[in-house]
């Protein structure tokens, strides 16, 4: 582990890296010494909406939006618009809730999109309505790290830092859980040892408040780090239950879905998928690579939707029992994101102009399958 990523279970210092808003606010100054408030309301993704409880009736596609470039994080504002982050161009686009043009509302500077890095998920605040936060995290030249701005002023500071970067292995996902706390989604940089040090935040989830410090109830004392032994985690969701799950890239045999637990050991490096070994936590679902390699999940009624990369399909796993499903398998090819709307639909993004993928006509796109 280097010393940077040592912080670093730290915050953030004062960052350098400017977010333009099309609305041509001025960044904010560094991160000054604000303190979290829960929120004061309950996260509206984890609402007992009825649309929530819909599942989507995948053999209905309606393309939302296409020429995207590379898409990679999507969350969604309380107007069922939806934000979504350019991994390699380093913008945000604003999707109208029933598609059409995108708009582009801001650009984070500094990013370094090499390899598997760039400008990754971005999350929108339980308390937007009052405070307007949105969070992004990418790759810096240094670094990988998480911003909060304000939308759609731009202003913008730095709240964690020091996620070692590599060209693969970034993690990036980041999602608010039903507890009103950010949780974070880290890769292990080709490190595999970081995955198991405790005081390293590569290979884990995190927790942390809107302001970047470690959340109360952690399992380890003043650390932001919510459970380890992870590879490269790029899925976070949450059941009807509040049960969260973790989606996780294998090496070369297999990729996992977690039951994430707090303080619990997920293996990476000594062990992938199903060991039997009661040290580690087994995963609940494991594929092939060649038949996932999975990035963004999502959880619509009983069922948890998985979006695989190399293996071109959307796997939908039934969380009251039963067979996992492949469904469109090469259809769209290469899937990276998954999320629910405040409507109770589904939106899937492509992800085939990568690098690793071969585009087709309108690509990159996103996908919405109403609820039924």
């Amino acid at each position: 582990m280097t010393p940077a990523a040592r912080t670093r279970l730290v915050f953030a210092t004062a960052g350098a890296f400017l977010l333009v808003a099309c609305s041509d606010g001025e960044a904010s100054a560094p991160r000054g010494e604000t303190t979290y408030a829960p929120p004061s309301s309950a996260p509206s993704s984890f609402s007992e909406s009825p649309a929530q409880d819909r599942k989507p009736d995948l053999s209905r596609p309606q393309t939302i939006v296409s020429g995207l470039d590379v898409p990679w994080g999507l969350a969604f504002l309380p107007d069922g618009s939806a934000l979504v982050s350019e991994r390699d161009a380093g913008d945000i686009r604003q999707i109208p809730a029933g598609g059409g043009e995108p708009k582009k509302v801001a650009e984070i500077r500094g990013v370094d999109a090499g390899g598997e890095g760039g400008l990754l998920g971005i999350a929108v605040d339980p308390d937007y309505a009052r405070n307007k936060f949105v969070y992004a995290y990418f790759t810096a030249s240094g670094d990988n790290r998480i911003v909060r701005f304000t939308f759609p002023d731009g202003k913008q500071q730095v709240i964690l830092d020091g996620i070692d970067k590599a060209r693969i292995h970034n993690g990036g996902r980041i999602a608010f859980g039903p507890d009103g706390f950010l949780y974070v989604g880290t890769g292990d940089a080709g490190d595999g040892s970081a995955a198991q040090d405790r005081d390293d935040v590569n290979g884990k989830i995190l927790r942390i408040t809107r302001d970047g410090k470690p959340a109360p109830g952690n399992p380890f004392d003043g650390s932001p780090v919510w459970s380890v032994g992870h590879r490269n985690v790029q899925g976070l969701a949450w059941g009807p239950d509040k049960k969260m799950y973790g989606i996780e890239f294998g090496q070369n045999t297999w990729d996992e879905v977690n039951v994430i637990q707090p303080g619990r050991n997920y293996g990476w490096p000594e062990v992938e998928g199903k060991e039997g070994n009661a040290k580690y936590v087994d995963p609940i679902v494991q594929w092939s690579t060649d038949d996932a390699s999975p990035s963004g999940a999502a959880v619509a009624g009983d069922t948890l939707y998985a979006a695989g990369l190399r293996g071109e399909r959307l796997w939908t796993v039934p969380l009251g029992g039963g067979e996992p499903k492949a469904e469109f398998s090469g259809k769209y090819g290469r899937l990276r994101t998954v999320a629910v709307a405040p409507d109770g639909a589904l939106w899937v993004t492509t992800s085939n102009r990568d690098g690793r993928g071969d585009p087709r006509d309108g690509d990159d796109k996103i996908l919405r399958f109403a609820a039924a």
